[in-house]
């Protein structure tokens, strides 16, 4: 009979196989949309681009599950993750905030510099991350309501991309009260 650790790790083979399957569909998707529309026109480094992207965004993902059980710090970081997974592929797509070269539309990486210089000074402890992720969504949120005058419409849709950040300091403060209250071994 097998036990639950074995089972455990069997089934989360099977998420990170779908999740990386899922992440390989999405980088390949556009050279199906390719043969069939002229609307859709990526290069190699376009494609490269997305590789890594995807590629950095789960393996930092994958360090996560590694280094931590607990599940809303998992979602803290995956939360976190997706909001700047989402500011760089808006970004270098279209631009949030007028178009990609737009002050504004660059300000918002400096909201990733925030997320990532709060994690590691909060030493990547779920109590600080929790001010981290506050202080990027925040920032995120400034960003887009200072925009609002230049490009309505954009700093509206990117006012909303503040949510995963300030979703992801929710869990990580979840998480510093799970392990407040978890017995100390």
């Amino acid at each position: 009979m097998e036990n639950t650790q074995t089972l455990a790790h069997r089934g989360g083979h099977r998420w990170r196989l779908a999740a990386w399957g899922t992440a390989s569909l999405l980088v390949l998707l556009p050279l199906v949309a390719m043969q069939f529309t002229n609307e859709v026109n990526w290069t190699l480094s376009d494609f490269v681009f997305a590789g890594l992207l995807f590629g950095t965004v789960g393996g930092l993902y994958e360090l996560t599950v590694r280094m931590s059980r607990n599940i809303a710090y998992r979602a803290g970081v995956g939360f976190a993750l997706s909001a700047a997974f989402l500011i760089v592929w808006a970004n270098g797509a279209v631009g949030m905030i007028g178009d990609e070269s737009s002050g504004y539309t660059q300000l918002f990486y400096g909201v990733i510099a925030v997320a990532l210089i709060g994690s590691v000074a909060a030493m990547f402890r779920p109590a600080p991350m929790a001010l981290a992720m506050l202080a990027a969504g925040l920032a995120h949120l400034g960003i887009a309501l200072g925009g609002l005058s230049a490009d309505p419409r954009g700093a509206a849709i990117s006012a909303v991309f503040a949510g995963p950040w300030l979703l992801s300091a929710a869990l990580f403060l979840l998480a510093a009260r799970q392990r407040a209250a978890a017995p100390q071994a």
